[in-house]
């Protein structure tokens, strides 16, 4: 296991999640009578997170797929949603049936291990350990639930503005983040001939 390469991980997943910046969606849905078990969504959420992070590999390969391709593709979701926190537009949209309200629909999935969380996770898989990821994956967890047990809490001490500097700021991260991720894996996924081509063409 290598820490330093734990503690980036495990930032990269807590901007993805931004388990914080949902903290307003966790209250509303409290405030309409849901009741939110932080411990059930937890262990959801990671049971869904480790199980995609040891077969997706494999799921990829059923579509003839590498994980250079899909980090790539990661990549392009990430920027978009780090562009999503730091404008505050929508860029994906929930489909239809996602009005279902609960621990494990919509706070376990899609909300803490949703499509970002789970492309991220394969995405990873192309430069890092999956002990490392997966211990990452467990520290983001535990954070989680601590979030969501002290959600109205934290939202008290924070305030609006406090909660929305804080997703800007990770935004930036995740910008930043998803151009690395872009630049080290475009180059493995693209041929000589497409190369010379690209390089012809510029």
């Amino acid at each position: 296991m290598d820490i330093q390469n734990i503690l980036s991980i495990g930032l990269i997943l807590f901007s993805v999640i931004d388990i914080v910046g949902n903290i307003p969606v966790i209250i509303d849905l409290k405030n309409k009578g849901v009741v939110v078990d932080s411990l059930q969504a937890a262990l959801v959420s990671l049971g869904l997170m480790i199980a995609f992070l040891f077969v997706g590999e494999g799921i990829l390969g059923l579509f003839g797929l590498d994980v250079q391709s899909f980090a790539v593709a990661g990549a392009i979701i990430l920027f978009f949603l780090g562009l999503e926190m730091i404008l505050g537009v929508r860029f994906f949209r929930e489909g239809q049936g996602s009005s279902s309200v609960g621990t494990v629909v919509p706070i376990a999935f899609p909300m803490i291990a949703g499509a970002g969380t789970m492309t991220t996770i394969i995405s990873l898989k192309s430069k890092y350990e999956s002990v490392d990821i997966l211990v990452a994956i467990v520290l983001n967890i535990i954070l989680v639930f601590a979030v969501l047990h002290y959600s109205t809490w934290i939202k008290d001490k924070l305030g609006e503005a406090g909660a929305a500097v804080l997703r800007k700021v990770f935004g930036i991260i995740l910008l930043a983040i998803a151009i690395k991720l872009f630049k080290e894996n475009f180059h493995l996924v693209i041929t000589p001939d497409q190369k010379l081509g690209f390089l012809k063409s510029t």
